[in-house]
């Protein structure tokens, strides 16, 4: 078995380093925080820093919020740079800019390492249940080397291309969510405005071909209130952002992707960055003064 380290014990990262562990590895972790108990007690070896890490560990894993958490993490003094040794793997599956994930593999690499980057869809409950969609990007030989343990972490791993490319698919990946949860979020709000009950709604489409897995979890998060995370509205936030700003730099227009950021914005504005992202519904709600409600 693999001597593998985790940084990022967050909400996603704790599930996943716990089903490391269940898979056999000996797992080095480390957090800005302190090691979640639960973690410590399956195994997991506790280390002062993500140097430390990757001292002990043949493959180091990032799973941290944003692109200069990932930056910071990985070259800052104490970093996981200052503890490789040639023929380690980094393997970050945050959700960061395409652009500096070739920089920083490019930095990675000059230290006789392999980098991947291979960011996650499936939220919280893919974590735990390891499920979760891995878009990788990289060099196929590392590719095959991480698989095994991608595999204890989810379902549908795809190797898409070189580095930068997994970023590039979660982007387009969290684009097609934004406005899928926007698009179910108007349907909803308009069908109990219009007077009928909108969780009948929602079980009536779901046999048709409006289903899909955001009206099948997001709609009933709506209908039934429950905004706790789940996934931050701040976090995808932070993706549209990257997707906006990667889009000026090409040229292109994504009108429809701006749209759902201002609608998360006005969220933000009544204080709702800690609210599920399915929560953009109360963005409609205020302008519309109505309320999606389960009768």
């Amino acid at each position: 078995m693999s001597k593998v380290g985790f940084i990022g014990l967050g909400i996603m990262g704790a599930p996943m380093a716990a089903n490391l562990i269940k898979g056999g590895h000996t797992l080095y972790v480390h957090d800005h925080k302190p090691a979640p108990a639960a973690l410590l007690e399956q195994g997991a070896i506790d280390c002062a820093s993500g140097k430390e890490v990757a001292r002990q560990a043949d493959i180091i894993i990032t799973m941290v919020p944003d692109t200069p958490h990932v930056a910071s993490v990985l070259f800052d003094d104490g970093g996981v740079a200052q503890g490789l040794t040639a023929g380690k793997i980094v393997v970050d599956m945050s959700s960061i800019s395409p652009i500096e994930t070739k920089q920083f593999a490019e930095k990675i690499n000059a230290l006789g390492c392999a980098y991947l980057d291979a960011p996650v869809s499936g939220g919280e409950v893919g974590a735990k249940a390891a499920s979760l969609t891995i878009m990788v990007g990289g060099p196929q030989e590392a590719f095959d080397t991480v698989k095994p343990l991608f595999e204890l972490m989810g379902k549908n791993i795809t190797l898409v291309g070189g580095n930068g490319d997994g970023q590039t698919t979660k982007v387009a990946n969290q684009i097609i969510v934004a406005l899928n949860i926007e698009a179910v979020a108007e349907a909803l709000l308009f069908a109990s405005r219009m007077g009928a009950d909108p969780a009948k709604v929602r079980q009536a489409l779901m046999g048709g071909f409006a289903a899909s897995r955001i009206l099948e979890v997001h709609g009933e998060r709506m209908i039934k209130r429950t905004f706790d995370p789940g996934f931050r509205i701040e976090l995808h936030q932070k993706d549209l952002n990257l997707a906006l700003s990667n889009a000026r730099q090409l040229g292109l227009s994504l009108p429809n992707t701006a749209t759902a950021q201002e609608l998360f914005n006005t969220c933000v504005a009544h204080g709702g960055k800690a609210w599920d992202h399915s929560a953009l519904v109360r963005a409609l709600e205020i302008m519309g003064n109505h309320e999606i409600a389960a009768r």
